[in-house]
């Protein structure tokens, strides 16, 4: 308690400002609807998904201070924990939910209903925020100093500098006309291709670029390090393993070809062909083996605070009147009441395929990765978090349960990827939650406020989410070359595998054990397994974002 009584929030516990508004909760739906369907956008997109939560709030700053002229830094920070809520859950549900629109267009099952898509992605965002309620006096308060929580004191800087006069609202705005013009210019008008590819005569390798900004900001985000791994991996696949494909099996017929030989192949769709019949599984086998890797490496560390967590739990919680305000959080027979109601739902309701066997299942795996989220995205940030890691555990313990217990098919399948959906969603929103109670923590916001915000950014996210992907299948399809949707392929290859056994194990082999080699020689393996699951002309726009943001640091630098 020590580290409890010696730290001052920016806004004392014995003042009262504005937060939980009118104004704060229109103003963060709005941008956890947007939010959310840019991140499933992009993550479907390129593989990867980026934090909301700065952008949210210096949008809010720039509203509320600039436009509304409103002195209240507390309501823009419910403002972002709103709005990074959408964020979060469009990046759980992405990894997972997508493998249902797969199989519909297999005709391995139909496809599922809006209202199916809404309830998962809204019970495991529930489960996310009710779960965390417990862990913020355990990992927020009696850790501070202790967990850094980037993302979160990078947010509260944010919003204090804000306090300054909110002008870097003016340069996301900026930013967000740039990217809707260049859209505009490309997709609307067409005046400039949005993609640029070269081949050299007698070799089957390609190269090339995409011109879209939204995709170059992802690399700008994750910087020129995590850039140039991913471009790595997409120079692996299109450079050298499609080359070699092309080169040795010209004449064959490898399975999964549908008898076409893979000469064939190459010379009605190009490189592009190999990569949709050959250089996926090998990506995915590069993910699943990265996935895991990164969980076994975290695991010290994930038994460790799974303990500390839970042994600091407070189970009577802080609520009434004779607490401060700034430990007051939602009470906790309300949180235990609507877990145990959420559990129920997802067993009963008739549109989410799980038995009482798989709603326990979430419990007991959603609790335990709810906890070791929160705590990893303390210590390493969101972008460190090994969610992925979790879902492939998941996913392969719950499939297994499921099969050896009679459900198997489609109804199994289903079933399978319900669960592992929520359990990610869980994950997901536990991580955000947490980065979001630590900047409140630090400005000195009402926990239960920002709780009430989180449940509200999820249910908004959650009726937005159903709709996205529906757009988002209509307009390109999953596991098109526009959207790979690595993530929730590799799910559902691991379902198929479990279930059915009926999978190119030979070249998921080959993508698990470059995943090995290259964590052997020290690169990052998620990064450099997602490059060589996606087209390299998306690794290419990545990167050039990240030279970008190189070049950016390198004058900041100078001039200082």
């Amino acid at each position: 308690m020590e580290n409890k009584t010696e730290f001052k929030p920016y806004i004392p516990a014995s003042k009262v400002t504005p937060e939980l508004t009118v104004t704060s909760i229109i103003m963060g739906v709005i941008l956890s609807v947007v939010f959310g369907a840019a991140n499933a956008y992009l993550g479907l997109r390129v593989g990867m998904t980026v934090s909301a939560s700065i952008p949210a709030a210096v949008i809010s700053m720039g509203v509320i201070r600039v436009i509304m002229k409103k002195n209240s830094i507390l309501e823009s920070n419910v403002v972002q924990t709103i709005g990074s809520a959408g964020e979060s859950l469009a990046a759980g549900s992405i990894f997972t939910l997508p493998a249902l629109f797969l199989w519909a267009s297999e005709g391995v099952m139909e496809k599922p209903g809006i209202v199916e898509i809404t309830l998962i992605a809204l019970l495991g965002g529930l489960l996310g925020v009710f779960f965390m309620v417990p862990l913020r006096n355990a990992l927020i308060v009696k850790e501070h100093g202790t967990l850094p929580y980037p993302e979160g004191t990078a947010c509260a800087e944010v919003l204090l500098a804000g306090e300054e006069g909110g002008a870097n609202a003016s340069t996301v705005f900026a930013g967000m006309g740039f990217a809707a013009l260049f859209k505009f210019i490309i997709d609307g008008i067409k005046a400039v291709p949005g993609e640029v590819s070269f081949r050299v005569k007698g070799f089957a390798g390609e190269i090339g670029t995409q011109i879209y900004p939204a995709v170059m900001s992802v690399g700008y985000i994750c910087g020129f390090r995590i850039s140039s791994y991913m471009f790595a991996g997409g120079v692996l696949s299109w450079l050298v393993l499609i080359p070699l494909i092309v080169m040795f099996g010209e004449n064959a017929v490898i399975y999964p070809s549908d008898g076409a030989t893979i000469g064939e192949i190459f010379a009605a769709d190009g490189a592009s062909g190999i990569w949709g019949s050959y250089i996926r599984y090998i990506g995915a086998g590069a993910l699943a083996a990265g996935g895991i890797i990164s969980l076994i490496k975290s695991l010290p560390l994930i038994i460790r605070t799974f303990k500390d967590a839970v042994k600091s739990i407070n189970v009577k919680g802080q609520t009434g009147n004779n607490v401060e305000r700034t430990a007051n959080d939602l009470n906790m027979k309300v949180v235990l009441i609507a877990i145990a109601i959420l559990t129920l739902a997802v067993w009963l309701i008739p549109a989410i395929p799980v038995n009482l066997l798989g709603a326990l299942i979430i419990v007991i795996f959603g609790f335990f990765f709810a906890t070791v989220s929160s705590r990893m995205v303390g210590l390493v940030g969101s972008s460190n978090n090994p969610v992925s890691g979790m879902a492939i555990a998941t996913l392969l313990i719950a499939t297994l349960i499921l099969k050896f217990t009679g459900a198997s098919g489609a109804d199994g399948m289903a079933a399978a990827i319900a669960i592992g959906s929520i359990i990610c969603i869980v994950a997901a929103i536990s991580g955000d939650t947490s980065q979001d109670l630590k900047t409140g923590y630090l400005l000195g916001s009402t926990p239960k406020k920002q709780q009430i915000g989180e449940i509200i950014g999820v249910c908004a996210a959650a009726l937005a989410i159903g709709g996205t992907l529906y757009l988002l299948d209509t307009a390109w399809g999953f596991g098109s070359a526009e959207l790979g949707a690595p993530q929730a392929t590799l799910m559902k290859m691991i379902i198929e595998g479990v279930m059915s056994a009926e999978l190119p194990w030979n070249l998921v082999f080959v993508g698990a054990f470059i995943a090995i080699l290259v964590e052997v020689i020290g690169i990052p393996v998620l990064p450099f397994a997602i490059g060589v699951y996606l087209p390299v002309q998306l690794n290419a726009c990545i990167l050039v974002g990240g030279i970008i943001r190189l070049v950016f640091d390198k004058m900041m630098k100078m001039e200082e």
